[in-house]
């Protein structure tokens, strides 16, 4: 009879202890010392309006990228300034709102426990520990996309949604061919 090697526990394709820091739900400046604040410290010593909040240190958005937060009932909670300027809100209007009145899937055929409602579901029940991303885009808005990653925040419990918003792509003119050809040589070279 033949043996079967033992087996061992092979690293990198687990999930590793990532640790949870907290940040400001307006600006996204993280906590001065990052230790939990007081219960009656929440408010964020950077800008003065938003709540701390505490996320997955993969999961914090930067001061560049647009967040919202929103509870299991897909209401909107918060706005980041970024958000705002992104979406054409304030956070006023935004706030007690359905996220879909703000986002939607930028796949019109999404479904399922993949869709981009059922993972904000998830996060702000704290079920899915990694944080995930969707394809979304401004709900009036068709022909802009971004990515969207959806993780756990709180307290009080909700869904984190960061849209990762790279660089704007830079457009430059481009001549056709026939343009080209009607153009003498040294234009060509000098552009």
């Amino acid at each position: 009879m033949t043996q079967r090697p033992a087996l061992r526990l092979v690293e990198g394709g687990l999930a590793r202890d990532v640790p949870w820091i907290w940040f400001c739900g307006h600006c996204a400046a993280p906590s001065p010392d990052g230790s939990a604040p007081p219960p009656n410290g929440r408010v964020c010593n950077s800008c003065g309006l938003g709540l701390l909040l505490e996320a997955r240190e993969d999961a914090v958005p930067t001061d560049r990228e647009a967040f919202l937060v929103v509870d299991s009932s897909l209401l909107v909670q918060a706005v980041s300034a970024e958000a705002e300027t992104f979406l054409g809100v304030t956070e006023e209007l935004a706030i007690d709102k359905p996220v879909a009145d703000l986002l939607t899937a930028a796949d019109a055929e999404a479904q399922g426990r993949t869709s981009f409602g059922a993972a904000i579901v998830q996060a702000a029940d704290g079920d899915d520990p990694e944080p995930t991303r969707r394809f979304v885009r401004p709900w009036n808005t068709f022909g802009v996309r971004t990515r969207a990653r959806i993780a756990t925040c709180g307290p009080p419990r909700a869904a984190l949604v960061v849209l990762e918003n790279g660089p704007a792509p830079r457009l430059r003119a481009v001549a056709s061919p026939a343009d080209r050809r009607a153009q003498p040589a040294a234009t060509l070279l000098r552009g």
